[in-house]
């Protein structure tokens, strides 16, 4: 079975080098166990539908939906308004409220992409026009924009859940406390940097223009309670959240702020279905591979050489922070999740590790991994709006790693930031 593994790796290899996308060379593996190990070459399509046949994951094109519908109706406007009027007479206070924004649109759409897409043009402008460096400007909103797949809704979480078997519920929950984490840290390093730099004080407005900016975006600002207050009171499960969501997207576009038309509809929707077909073939590939995986005993016997290698929990829980952190530098968050979930779940499962607290260090992990090259989906995006070039991206970007790796280093440190809320809120 050894050879018969390293035979399909062969092969999975080969076709990445040749430049076939991931999904198809990840099919092309499967393809090849089947044939090689004398198989029916019918079980790769069954396995592949088989790991569409889950109800949680039916949230994943809809949370995307509801991206595109806030992103079209421009709802990002009044948040951005809104986090300026609270922070922004702080010094650095436009960074502040970049941070801010993210943090509370992280509540709305669950990507990195999406919020550095959907908020990053108007954030990084208004940051330009208080005489930040444009690479300053782009490195806040690049790092701000990995708050998003923390904090609930987040699609990568519910991908890890529907493949790791594991509450999606009490991992959006889980998420919560790391992703305030998360702004936080990068607030206290925009302050530090604001002395540094000299990013100059605005004169605060008073709270008359919070209540102003509140009032006008009060109801864009109500979705992250709506969807996170629905779950814990169990109203509805994640999975009807994310159709409530798309809902109440459309509900704010067409008849609160009437900034989204009908002929709008179809652009949006061809988007989603896009975006929906690209993590739809790579859930449905991994699956077909992670049977081949599970058929050859991979993950059994890698577990037990991982346990019997490492033996503490922690040194296990520093390894794969290693192991991930390189390899989101490499490879998209959502495919890396799917190819390492059947080999390291089970070794952490082994070491008594809670399931909730490994699943969003795996996410952390690479999701830095999209704000650092060579990858850097997040860099590209914030490159492209700022005007910069990619290389002096990824030097501005350095800096802000710092805080957000002082955090992976406090959840992997000290698991009740990542339990504690899910076993209060859900019990244990």
């Amino acid at each position: 079975m050894s050879t018969l593994i390293f035979q399909i790796s062969a092969v999975w290899l080969l076709s990445i080098l040749a430049g076939f996308p991931l999904f198809a060379s990840m099919g092309l593996a499967a393809f090849a166990f089947v044939l090689i190990g004398d198989f029916s070459a019918s079980i790769v399509p069954q396995k592949m539908a088989q790991a569409m046949n889950s109800f949680p994951i039916v949230a994943a094109p809809l949370f995307i939906l509801m991206g595109n519908i806030l992103g079209a109706a421009r709802i990002t406007d009044r948040i951005v308004a809104f986090a300026t009027a609270v922070l922004g007479w702080l010094r650095g206070g436009y960074a502040h409220a970049s941070i801010l924004t993210s943090m509370i649109f992280a509540g709305m759409v669950g990507s990195a992409v999406a919020d550095a897409a959907g908020s990053g043009a108007i954030e990084i402008r208004a940051m330009r026009k208080a005489g930040y460096r444009p690479e300053t400007a782009a490195s806040i909103t690049a790092a701000a924009a990995t708050i998003g797949p923390i904090i609930p809704p987040s699609l990568p979480m519910v991908i890890y859940g529907v493949t790791a078997d594991v509450s999606i519920g009490r991992l959006f929950i889980g998420g919560v406390i790391p992703g305030i984490l998360m702004g936080l840290s990068l607030m206290v390093m925009v302050a530090i940097i604001a002395r540094r730099q000299g990013f100059r004080k605005e004169k605060f407005k008073g709270f008359r223009e919070i209540g102003r900016t509140f009032f006008n975006g009060f109801f864009a600002l109500m979705t992250p309670p709506l969807i996170l207050g629905g779950m814990f009171t169990g109203v509805f499960t994640p999975t009807e959240a994310a159709a409530v969501a798309c809902l109440y997207a459309l509900f704010l576009g067409f008849f609160v702020y009437r900034t989204l038309e009908v002929k709008q509809l179809w652009p949006i929707l061809i988007e989603t279905v896009e975006t929906t077909g690209l993590v739809t073939v790579l859930v449905m590939a991994a699956g077909a591979l992670g049977w081949c995986m599970s058929i050859s005993r991979v993950p059994q016997t890698l577990t037990p050489l991982i346990v019997e290698t490492i033996r503490d929990p922690l040194v296990f829980l520093l390894v794969c922070n290693l192991i991930l952190l390189v390899v989101g530098c490499f490879m998209e968050a959502l495919a890396a999740l799917l190819i390492l979930i059947p080999i390291l779940v089970p070794a952490a499962h082994s070491f008594g590790i809670d399931p909730v607290q490994f699943g969003i260090i795996m996410i952390l992990n690479l999701i830095l991994g999209t704000i650092h090259p060579p990858i850097g989906v997040v860099l590209f995006v914030v490159t492209r709006i700022a005007n910069v070039s990619f290389e002096t991206m990824s030097k501005a970007i350095l800096p802000w790693l710092v805080p957000l790796l002082v955090v992976l280093v406090l959840i992997t440190l000290w698991p009740p930031l990542t339990t504690w809320l899910p076993n209060h809120v859900m019990g244990p």
